[in-house]
């Protein structure tokens, strides 16, 4: 199964670049239908450039707090430098939405770039 996602310029950076393997959302209705070995097309919201990746594992936790206790933060798309705070997700879900249904994590590996041209 392939599916369709939107990100912002810098997490779709990180993924291309290779360092961000873990993409992070609530376990809704939709993210519920994953499963290993589908393929995701990202489209990055500001260049609607697109990437493909193929789910390797996903991971379900309670909130982010619990998923951000498993991962290197480099993983989930931070800067060395930076501070990982499972809170910065509370701009995209709120506590509600997290107690409601979850989050996932959900391991990915590239498979390339995808054409930018409308066909």
């Amino acid at each position: 199964m392939k599916y369709n996602m939107n990100l912002n310029n810098k997490p779709f950076n990180c993924i291309k670049a290779g360092t961000k393997t873990i993409e992070m959302r609530l376990n809704d209705e939709k993210r519920q239908l994953l499963k290993e070995k589908d393929l995701i097309k990202f489209t990055n919201k500001t260049t609607m450039e697109t990437i493909l990746v193929e789910i390797v594992k996903l991971y379900k936790y309670a909130n982010f707090d619990e998923l951000y206790k498993h991962f290197d933060k480099i993983l989930l798309g931070y800067d060395k430098d930076d501070i990982a705070n499972p809170k910065d997700m509370e701009r995209y879900y709120s506590k509600e939405e997290q107690e409601k249904y979850g989050v996932i994590g959900i391991e990915i590996k590239m498979l390339e770039e995808e054409s930018n041209i409308s066909r």
